[in-house]
């Protein structure tokens, strides 16, 4: 089943499988819409949005509630602790993430898993050091 998005109509219809949604035809297969020749993971543009969004809620707001799996009795300062997880594993991690759904390129997963392997390694060891009794 083939979907296509249409440019200049602002109607959706549905019609034997096909969507079609603002003017010229764009082929959309799996979770990847292409625009042109570039082709939008939308579903890694949503995980990105989110990081963005517990980013801003741990490291400015200093929501500490949304980290699981650390002892709050341990950590000396909750308000760094905020600050390091969501200014230096979470933004990185959602900016990487929305940067990376609209480039396509091979080996993407590897890349990510080894981005995200080293920025949360990083964190880790700084909590560790810094942050711990």
């Amino acid at each position: 089943m083939q979907l296509f998005l249409m440019q200049l109509s602002v109607q959706v219809s549905l019609k034997k499988g096909n969507f079609y949604l603002f003017g010229s035809y764009k082929k959309v297969s799996g979770n990847k819409v292409s625009f042109g020749g570039e082709k939008l993971d939308y579903g890694l543009l949503v995980i990105g949005i989110a990081l963005l969004l517990v980013s801003y809620l741990v490291a400015v707001k200093k929501q500490t509630w949304l980290l699981a799996g650390f002892n709050e009795k341990m950590i000396k300062n909750k308000s760094l602790l905020g600050t390091v997880t969501g200014g230096f594993f979470f933004l990185p991690l959602g900016l990487l993430l929305v940067v990376n759904s609209f480039i396509d390129y091979p080996y993407e997963l590897t890349v990510l898993i080894i981005a995200m392997l080293i920025l949360l390694t990083i964190v880790y060891v700084f909590i560790n050091r810094r942050l711990l009794d």
